[in-house]
């Protein structure tokens, strides 16, 4: 098969990459590129343990074809944390125990860091139905939930440098 050229940009940096039509995003960010924090769970789109932020979009990465990465901006969870640090979201999964087994948590992350992105100072309610197209099989979702809520605090109350 012909390879396709694509230029993008992964967690602030320039990338370019060969891949094939009907490679997926998920794919090619594991297998070429070594971002291999997104897994995959069920590569149907229903677990989002892939998932990745793509122009301010959340979006399952097995559902993307690498080709449409082409132009646009991705931020995986390796990209979520700050040099040096955590991001406050990664401190409150860490402080609430929020994370078991930890396939599905970069997913939660990145779904959780959309919806703060989206909406800073979401209820409880609003929070699980965000979440709700990513599944723990840890049944860690109240202390999920408490992470995310505890996270959207202290971001609002945190310089913007620090979100």
């Amino acid at each position: 098969m012909n390879s396709i050229q694509v230029k993008t940009q992964i967690n602030g940096e320039p990338v370019e990459f060969l891949c094939e039509a009907r490679q997926s995003l998920l794919e090619v960010l594991r297998e070429t590129l070594g971002f291999t924090g997104a897994k995959e769970g069920c590569n149907d789109g229903n677990c989002g343990a892939c998932n990745v932020i793509m122009d301010g979009t959340l979006v399952n990465s097995c559902l993307v074809l690498a080709v449409e990465a082409q132009g646009r901006s991705i931020t995986t969870i390796e990209g979520l944390a700050p040099p040096g640090g955590l991001h406050p979201l990664q401190q409150q999964f860490l402080e609430h125990a929020a994370l078991q087994c930890g396939i599905c948590t970069p997913g939660f992350l990145l779904a959780a860091k959309a919806l703060l992105d989206h909406n800073p100072d979401p209820s409880e309610h609003e929070v699980r139905h965000w979440l709700a197209g990513n599944l723990c099989r840890c049944t860690g979702y109240d202390k999920i939930v408490r992470a995310v809520l505890a996270a959207a605090q202290v971001m609002r109350e945190a310089p913007v440098a620090a979100r």
